[in-house]
């Protein structure tokens, strides 16, 4: 019995991850990124076609995986592989668009980040065999804690160094995505009209270096990270729903460090 659950468990938590790392092949790609998490990027070293195709067969692996472990499974994982899509598309869509919305950047992270995340707690509560309603609560913190990771990230795109954050920082200003910060330093009359002339172009080093300066400078940090921390009650709301105290307090405790070295709270 347990040692069988224990199989399901890892197979298929290889399953998100190999879609996880899939992603990241072809978003590199995408973003003709040359460094990740401080190495060089795939397509960097063996060149996009190679990126490309080792990303379908990361995808077709877990896709077997998926299959082995049931056809629920497999459907939310399929699910999931076309919400990260969306994501991508939505994305890609509103880059250099200085008219893009938050709602429009939240619904992106929703499936870009969130999506995944979501999936990994509902697929983990499936294969330990958990009730149906620890299985919508453990999926709905998934979903909350994806949101609290993109914020994360995309607030230390501004803030932290290129050691720091493992690739070059401001990648996203640099891109044309502009995220929940920038959206939010570009609706400030302090910084706007400093802010928007430089956006709406790919930007080189010096002008992205001005863009993150005024953007860290201004309250749209703090404003950010107080979004993140609503996202954070709502995933420590849904942890406190689980039977399992100490599952309960592992998840609060996960997702409460997210935010931490970001400011103290308000």
């Amino acid at each position: 019995g347990s040692r069988a659950a224990n199989r399901e468990d890892l197979l298929g938590a290889v399953a998100v991850e190999l879609v996880h790392l899939a992603s990241l092949y072809h978003d590199d790609v995408m973003d003709e990124a040359l460094v990740r998490r401080n190495v060089d990027s795939v397509n960097a070293r063996w060149g996009n076609l190679v990126a490309i195709v080792a990303g379908d067969f990361l995808l077709a692996r877990s896709a077997e995986i998926a299959a082995s472990l049931g056809t629920e499974i497999a459907g939310l994982l399929a699910n999931t592989l076309g919400r990260l899509c969306q994501g991508q598309v939505t994305e890609v869509r509103s880059a250099f668009s200085t008219a893009r919305s938050q709602e429009e950047y939240l619904a992106t992270i929703e499936g870009k980040t969130a999506a995944l995340m979501s999936t990994s707690c509902r697929i983990g509560a499936l294969t330990g065999g958990l009730g149906r309603s620890e299985v919508d609560v453990l999926t709905t913190f998934g979903r909350c804690f994806g949101v609290v990771f993109q914020l994360r990230d995309d607030i230390l795109d501004v803030i932290a160094t290129d050691a720091e954050l493992g690739k070059p920082a401001g990648q996203d200003l640099a891109e044309g995505i502009y995220t929940l910060p920038v959206l939010l330093a570009l609706q400030d009359p302090a910084t706007a009209s400093e802010l928007r002339p430089l956006l709406g172009q790919p930007l080189d080093q010096p002008e992205r270096d001005k863009a993150r300066s005024i953007v860290a400078g201004s309250g749209a940090i703090e404003t950010s990270v107080a979004a993140g921390r609503r996202y954070v009650d709502r995933a420590v709301e849904a942890a406190a729903e689980l039977p399992h105290g100490a599952l309960g307090q592992a998840l609060t405790a996960l997702v409460g460090s997210l935010l931490e070295d970001l400011g103290p709270r308000a």
